[in-house]
């Protein structure tokens, strides 16, 4: 009984049964494939995000466009500035001016063009500077804002640096070489005692280079009275003495130079000299003073 007992069961395996398996899916038929497009969009999908992002920005720059060219930029500007000054109280309240001793304070301040109670923000400083520094006294000039409510103006004046004698007229002259306007021979009698003195056509341009070399040479511009421009070419130098040093064109320094050289070992220029000519580089030549004629002999005729 055991025996059939065991054989009447079934085997068992380790089969699943069929109920049991995960049905396969039915081969996709031949004409259901994807098309080329969507094959290209699928591999350039990693794309989509850039692009979206730069038609985004594309669409904001021409919105902003169209609302800037809606606008009137001068007139936008214009009442900005107004909204800003009348907020803020940014009116002119004080004005500072520095380095002005000649130039007439009311003739500077009608050249800023700017009085107290002003806009702040309502003129130029480029256009003021202009008009102050075409003022005879202003050399230089800086205008300057400082909130919140002061005008800073900075001038350097032109100073007398030499006497320009200019036929019978004397003036003086800036360094540059520009006349000093509104002088008073009374108020500036010591400028006109001290300043060295230069003469003759085209001389204030050029006097500024000659005397700074006689100032680096103090025992030949001791003796110096004036200097003398000659064809508005060259200089001579006139000596208390008298004399006249004539210098070469375009070559002061080396000839002064060399004079003072002759002077320390000759004592040239205590000589009693009409002229030294320095022109030429290799050669001096001096002329001395004509001697006094001689007196006539007493005429025997003449009664006593």
């Amino acid at each position: 009984m055991s025996r059939l007992a065991r054989s009447d069961r079934a085997p068992i395996s380790n089969t699943p049964l069929r109920s049991q398996r995960t049905p396969a899916k039915p081969p996709r038929p031949l004409n259901d494939r994807p098309s080329r497009w969507r094959l290209l969009f699928r591999r350039q999908r990693h794309l989509l995000r850039p692009l979206a992002w730069t038609l985004m920005a594309l669409v904001l720059l021409g919105s902003a466009a169209a609302l800037v060219r809606t606008l009137q930029p001068a007139s936008s500007l214009a009442s900005l500035r107004e909204r800003v000054t009348a907020g803020t109280s940014l009116v002119v309240r004080d004005i500072v001016i520095e380095g002005r001793l000649l130039t007439p304070e009311g003739m500077l301040r009608a050249a800023l063009g700017v009085s107290k109670g002003d806009k702040l923000l309502g003129f130029s400083l480029e256009a003021a500077r202009a008009r102050i520094e075409r003022l005879t006294w202003v050399q230089h000039a800086t205008v300057e804002r400082r909130l919140p409510g002061t005008i800073v103006v900075q001038i350097t004046e032109r100073r007398p640096f030499a006497v320009w004698q200019t036929g019978s007229r004397f003036v003086l002259i800036d360094r540059s070489g520009q006349i000093v306007a509104d002088q008073d021979p009374v108020k500036d009698a010591a400028a006109f005692t001290v300043l060295p003195l230069v003469v003759g056509p085209g001389a204030p341009g050029y006097a500024a280079a000659l005397l700074d070399q006689l100032a680096a040479r103090p025992e030949l511009r001791a003796r110096v009275v004036a200097a003398i421009r000659v064809g508005e070419r060259r200089w001579n130098l006139r000596l208390s003495n008298g004399a006249d040093v004539l210098l070469p064109e375009g070559a002061e320094a080396p000839a002064m130079t060399r004079l003072m050289e002759l002077h320390t070992a000759q004592a040239l220029l205590d000589r009693p000299l009409q002229s030294l000519d320095l022109r030429l580089p290799d050669r001096l030549v001096v002329r001395p003073l004509p001697e006094p004629p001689l007196p006539l002999p007493p005429n025997p005729r003449r009664p006593t």
